[in-house]
């Protein structure tokens, strides 16, 4: 939970809002006070995918959901506006943790934890499922403990048994790890595909571990269709009960109500000791301390009417946060898979546009400087922030629009020219970068420096760049074989560089790849690969990097061909 921001509103609808609870790529999720002071989980669409008519579709789509579904495992849908922007739904807010966070707080919950979780997870399955609704996202982060027993949250993805499946760009709907092979596959998506989920995610509890492994998406969707999860040290009868509910065929799977019976459990959730300990982490709102409601309007319900005109104001003064507790919502965001609608390439990440492609050096030339200067917004000075130390290296948190293609001469080709499919999105310093390329077996020297720096007569302030090496397809991060699937990620990256290092005598500052790159990705750092083990386009994205793993702004694109 965090303070409301300067420019965010005052109200929506009727509801004043206290703080912020959370953010994905679909939007921003506030806690409110409807008038008669009850405290609402408030989502809203963000201003930049309005005019995006699946991911409107997929919003009214939740609140549908929410609305028609009652059940003590839900969260009630309490006040909406779908028809005109803003574009929100208010839900009864839940304080607690969600079981992601308990266990990444307290580690692995014992068996008996285990099945009296696992019972009241299938209970309210079987509640959801009886509106003739999956969840289709069912995931320790979807999960909140609260102090009656587990809420599910999240419909953002939910449908009717037998409807279509919204999806963007052909990803398959739901969590990597969490999502069934029948859908990872492109098949039908039933109840059972939620009795997957239930398994992989009381195999997260049991173990403390993703239930398929970490990697990039494609990798552990891969597992998932292909290998047994991950129970090494689960109770034997727990370990099998896990196991049949992730059986890779549908069928296969106990239902809901058979998975209660295994549980074999004889008492409330709420009453297990473990479970009363994790309650704990989501310490409850203190109300005196918030902000007053303030001046109002006449509470006008908003389903199928027209909202009231939300006040904006600023100014804000700061509200209590949970220091360092999980104080979570009733409804949370499907930030995973609605990356691809957000404009700026997920959270955290750049505005699509901008940029200069750069000619590659074929591998039979020697290595020379080539590419320049870019198109797009002026950079700003180096002075603003490019002085101050630069992050270790950058975050693969966002999706690459960047694809590098060697020209369609067939002789410039051969000479490994081509161009990358778009812009930069910011312009480099000074007269613009130089960089080269070369392939030499296994790997790839690539030389950069700034045009011109050396007839400077003072150094110019550092200025940090990052180059971002990427294969054409998703590869398994532990072997560094390539799965047939476009590659969409930043890539490995070198370790941010003041480009300016050399800038008095005018070289060039040369990177070796795979010895001088990484990939980082979530806390974890993958080598990187051997370019033979992908043959086929490759592209070079050089990132401008601040002190932030996550504030990085592209300003060239290149690339070159391998076999």
């Amino acid at each position: 939970m965090e303070p409301l921001g300067e420019f965010d509103p005052a109200y929506i609808g009727a509801h004043a809002l206290l703080a912020r609870l959370g953010a994905g790529g679909m939007g921003q999720v506030y806690l409110g006070r409807s008038p008669g002071g009850r405290l609402v989980a408030v989502k809203v669409v963000r201003e930049e995918i309005t005019g995006h008519p699946e991911a409107l579709a997929r919003f009214r789509r939740e609140a549908r959901t929410v609305r028609a579904v009652r059940s003590a495992y839900t969260a009630n849908l309490i006040d909406a506006s779908l028809e005109s922007a803003p574009y929100w739904l208010a839900t009864e807010y839940v304080a607690g943790p969600t079981l992601g966070n308990a266990v990444g707080a307290r580690g692995a919950l014992p068996p008996q934890t285990c099945r009296r979780l696992g019972a009241a997870l299938a209970e309210g399955l079987a509640s959801v499922h009886a509106y003739g609704v999956t969840h289709r996202d069912l995931k320790p982060q979807n999960v909140i403990l609260g102090a009656q027993g587990p809420q599910l949250i999240d419909f953002g993805i939910a449908h009717n048994i037998g409807a279509t499946a919204l999806t963007q760009d052909g990803q398959a709907p739901g969590t990597p790890g969490y999502t069934a092979p029948e859908v990872l596959l492109g098949g039908e998506t039933g109840a059972a595909a939620d009795v997957f989920a239930l398994g992989a995610t009381l195999a997260y509890a049991a173990t403390g571990r993703p239930p398929f492994g970490t990697g990039v998406a494609a990798t552990v969707g891969y597992r998932a269709v292909h290998e047994p999860v991950d129970v090494a040290g689960v109770e034997p009868e727990l370990a099998a009960l896990i196991e049949a509910c992730v059986a890779k065929d549908p069928a296969a799977r106990p239902d809901p109500s058979e998975v209660i019976r295994r549980c074999g459990v004889r008492d409330a959730l709420p009453d297990d000791p473990v479970y009363a300990a994790l309650l704990a982490l989501g310490e409850p709102v203190p109300l005196h301390e918030m902000r007053t409601q303030g001046p109002g309007y006449p509470y006008v319900p908003t389903w199928g009417a027209v909202p009231p005109v939300p006040v904006w104001r600023s100014g804000r003064r700061a509200v209590w946060a949970a220091g360092g507790t999980a104080v979570v919502l009733a409804l949370a965001l499907a930030a995973w898979k609605l990356l691809p609608l957000d404009g700026n390439g997920g959270p955290g990440g750049q505005a699509r546009g901008g940029g200069a492609a750069g000619a590659a050096t074929p591998s039979s030339a020697p290595v020379a400087p080539s590419g320049g200067g870019t198109a797009g917004p002026a950079a700003p000075a180096a002075s603003k922030g490019g002085a101050r130390p630069p992050a270790e290296y950058i975050e693969d948190d966002r999706i690459s629009h960047y694809f590098w293609k060697p020209s369609a001469d067939p002789d410039m080709a051969a000479h490994g020219v081509g161009e990358c499919n778009q812009p930069a999105e910011q312009k480099s310093p000074g007269e613009g970068i130089q960089y080269s390329v070369k392939v030499s077996g296994k790997s790839v020297a690539v030389d950069m420096r700034i045009k011109y720096a050396n007839l400077n007569h003072t150094k110019p302030e550092p200025y940090y760049v990052s180059v971002a090496v990427r294969s054409p397809h998703d590869l398994d991060p532990q072997t560094g074989t390539p799965f047939k699937v476009d590659n969409k990620r930043v890539g490995f990256t070198s370790k941010p560089v003041d480009i300016y290092t050399k800038w008095d005598t005018g070289e060039f500052l040369t990177l070796t790849y795979p010895d001088d790159f990484a990939e980082h990705v979530q806390g974890r750092t993958y080598a990187g690969v051997p370019v033979t083990n992908d043959p086929g386009d490759w592209t070079l994205v050089f990132y401008h990097v601040e002190d932030d793993p996550t504030k990085y702004t592209s300003i060239a694109c290149s690339g070159f061909r391998v076999g």
